[in-house]
């Protein structure tokens, strides 16, 4: 099995001008959504001290029909999709490069309950509004994330051995539609959340 990772690059700034930069590229976007992020802490290590991550993320559509927020016959609104991700240590100093685990899941409520079953405890949750395009390859997103505000992530994927070429070219991607890489934070969404207050 290839062992993927996450080159990343995020970088707080103000959506208007950036869907101004992509509308004069003549990109469009091409799904809108709204994910809820569940991060759970490990009975058996501090992932606050080994710089890992697992998550179920549940991704509801909102650029489609089917949210029309009436919900299932629970009462609950139906997500669209629900995925479990495994997310390891920063691998450099200059992005959000870490190896990741991803797999889709039938049931969200299920696999919550197995987490909890087996200790695993929920930590905190992550909700936000995301404007997905692409650009030269990379995908390019617009978050708007409660209590933090509005961001602007530049990924890729790639295996080892292309670490450093993908990188380059996210950073290069970035600054095409106009931000600088100077710009950019390292921290985490959870990490900005639990960040005590001055």
């Amino acid at each position: 099995m290839k062992r993927m990772y996450e080159v990343e690059l995020k970088v707080p700034a103000a959506h208007e001008t950036v869907r101004d930069r992509l509308e004069s590229m003549e990109l469009s976007r091409e799904t809108y959504v709204e994910q809820t992020d569940t991060y759970y802490d490990a009975p058996h290590r501090e992932f606050a001290e080994t710089d890992e991550a697992l998550r179920i993320r549940r991704v509801r559509r909102l650029d489609s029909g089917n949210n029309d927020g009436m919900g299932n016959a629970n009462g609950r609104e139906e997500d669209d999709c629900v995925t479990l991700t495994y997310k390891g240590p920063l691998v450099d100093d200059t992005s959000k490069t870490r190896e990741e685990r991803e797999t889709d899941v039938i049931d969200g409520e299920e696999l919550a309950g197995i987490l909890t079953s087996l200790g695993f405890e929920p930590a905190a949750t992550v909700e936000k509004r995301r404007e997905v395009f692409t650009v030269d390859g990379y995908t390019v997103t617009l978050d708007d994330v409660s209590e933090l505000g509005e961001f602007v992530e530049v990924e890729g994927e790639a295996e080892q051995a292309d670490l450093e070429t993908v990188r380059e070219g996210a950073f290069e991607v970035l600054e095409s539609i106009g931000l600088d890489p100077d710009d950019g934070i390292r921290t985490s969404y959870l990490e900005l959340l639990l960040e005590p207050n001055p």
